[in-house]
This record gives C-alpha cells, sequence and structure tokens, in this order.
C-alpha cells in the first residue's frame, strides 16, 4: 500500500517543499516507495516487509559513514522511523544529478569506461577505509550481515542431479573453479561492501560519462571486497578493476591477475547459482532472468578481452 497523501505533505513541508511537487519515482525499486521532492530532494520510505524495513534502518547507519571515507553517495538529510507520520522507516536524501550509465561493449569504449574507472576508484575507497572486524566505526554493528559463501563447487554435482548440467559439464566447470582456485588468493580480508553495486544504483552525467553518485546500501555486508566486482556486468568489470588498482597504486601485473581470478570467481558462482531458479518477469535488475549471467561471460569472452581476462578463459 502506497504511503497517504498527508503523510507525503507533511514530510515535503517540513523540508520546504510543496506537496504539490511531490512526484513518485515509478522506478524506485520493490524494496521503498520513492518520491522526489522537489528538485533538490529524494524520500525513501521502505515498504512493509521486516526485510525492507531493516535494510533501510542499515542506511541510515552506513550513509554517514561512507560519505566520511569520501565514497559519493547522496547525504542524508533526515531519517525518520518513529511511526508517526509514516508505518514504516523513511530516508531523506539530496537528489544527485545524472541519470543510469550504459555498459561498456567493448574493452575500447572509452566513454563508459571512464564511469567505471571511477567506480572502481570510489569502491577502492570504501574498502581501504572500513575493513572487518575491526579499524572502521561500522565493526561489529549486527545490522550488518557477515557474508560467508560456501565453495560454489561443492553445489554443481547437485546441479547435474536435478538435470540443469550433464556430466561433462559438471567436469569442465569445476576444472575452470579449479583454475582460478590456483591463482586466487585465500586469505583475503572482509571489508563493507556495498551489496548491490549495479549500473541501476549508479548515476552519471550521460554527456561526460563522470559518475555522480552511487546510491541504495540496503544490501551492504561484510564480504570479500571482490564480492563488489559481481553486480556489475563483466563488460563494465576491467574498467572498474583498473580504477580500483590504480586508485590503491598497484602496479603488479600478478596482483591483477589474482584479483581478476577473485572476480571472475564470483561472476562464475553466481552464474551457476541462478541455474534452476524461477524467472523474474520485470525484474529491473539485469542479472535476474535466471541465463542473464551465463549469456553476460559469453558476451565478455567473446569480446576478446584484454590481460589478464584473456588468460582466465
Amino acid at each position: 500500500m502506497s504511503p497517504a497523501a498527508p503523510a507525503l505533505a507533511e514530510i515535503a513541508e517540513r523540508h520546504g517543499v510543496a506537496p504539490a511537487a511531490v512526484t513518485a519515482v515509478q522506478s524506485g525499486g520493490e524494496a521503498n516507495h520513492v518520491y522526489f521532492l522537489g528538485d533538490r530532494l529524494v524520500l525513501r520510505i521502505a515498504r512493509d516487509r521486516p526485510a525492507f524495513v531493516a535494510d533501510l534502518v542499515k542506511e541510515a547507519m552506513i550513509i554517514p559513514a561512507v560519505r566520511e571515507l569520501g565514497v559519493r553517495t547522496p547525504a542524508m538529510i533526515e531519517f525518520d522511523d518513529s511511526g508517526t507520520v509514516t508505518a514504516t522507516p523513511y530516508l531523506v536524501l539530496e537528489r544527485a544529478p545524472g541519470g543510469r550509465p550504459e555498459v561498456p561493449e567493448r574493452p575500447t569504449d572509452d566513454h563508459w569506461g571512464r564511469l567505471y574507472r571511477e567506480v572502481g576508484a570510489e569502491l577502492a575507497g570504501l574498502h581501504r577505509g572500513a575493513p572487518h572486524p575491526a579499524g572502521s566505526p561500522l565493526s561489529g554493528r549486527s545490522e550488518i550481515r557477515v557474508d560467508s559463501r560456501e565453495d560454489p563447487r561443492d553445489g554443481i554435482p547437485a546441479l547435474a542431479a536435478a538435470g540443469q548440467l550433464n556430466a561433462a559439464d559438471v567436469d569442465w566447470l569445476i576444472t575452470w573453479f579449479d583454475r582460478l582456485a590456483a591463482i586466487r588468493p585465500d586469505d583475503h580480508q572482509r571489508t563493507l561492501i556495498h551489496g548491490d553495486l549495479s549500473p541501476t544504483n549508479l548515476l552519471a552525467d550521460p554527456a561526460t560519462a563522470a559518475l555522480t553518485a552511487i546510491i541504495d546500501w540496503g544490501d551492504a555486508a561484510w564480504a570479500d571486497p571482490a564480492t563488489d566486482f559481481a553486480k556489475l556486468p563483466l563488460r563494465a568489470v576491467p574498467y572498474a578493476l583498473d580504477g580500483y588498482l590504480a586508485a590503491l597504486g598497484v602496479g603488479d601485473p600478478e596482483i591483477a591477475r589474482a584479483w581478476a581470478s577473485r572476480i571472475l570467481w564470483q561472476h562464475l558462482s553466481w552464474a551457476i547459482n541462478r541455474l534452476g531458479s524461477e524467472p523474474a518477469a520485470g525484474a529491473p535488475h539485469w542479472s535476474a532472468p535466471p541465463a542473464s549471467r551465463l549469456l553476460d561471460l559469453l558476451r565478455f569472452f567473446l569480446t576478446d578481452p584484454p590481460s589478464p581476462w584473456s588468460a582466465l578463459r
């Protein structure tokens, strides 16, 4: 059920916005009702499900902390979880300029490649500034889950038993994971991750492809930092990894190769886990259809990706 008009008017007037200037954002997402309050502010009201409420409460805690790290995310103006104005918590945020970016089709797409390099640099600042379990003001907060994914190789035989894969597929996939495992380090430190860094949660200037904001922190978690590259289409990842390693001052090709292996492990793992999932008609996320991640892997490797990616096939 959508929030009542009097509640929207009260929130708008509290921030100096006329009720007539409140506009519903139809593509606001499944977790929140989203409204523009004039041309300067955004109102997000959690939909009435416990998980969505918890995610908005988590965002209110995380946004100030990541802004302190210099991450480009809109400032929080107000958070209210009192239940006196709306039945569920709401956030009022600054409205960042820009629109949803496109995804590079080829490794030579310098226009949108610039944006994803900037995204990588933002991730480097986030991961470097918020390690787990200590060293971050958010450490120890129970609202932020700790991600501990199982080895994807363990689930591949079950997919074969369910008829999703044949025996030859099983051997080939496990061999691919084995090759990546020999390169990726096992001793990575968890950091705070955004958790849903898809193009739908990025804003950019379409003319210059400059990143203006990273939005929606409801899926933030403590995890392997390579996980933050898993929601980006793989065609965008080489640019993002270049920007990430440059921001960290890393120029060693072997380190770049290890990072690429960690990220490809994540993409391949998520692609396998999507097999057998129910179709998600109308879902805005690029990876929602069960076959989308496998197709994204195919598109990526058909574009003749740059080193070190080309050697990881």
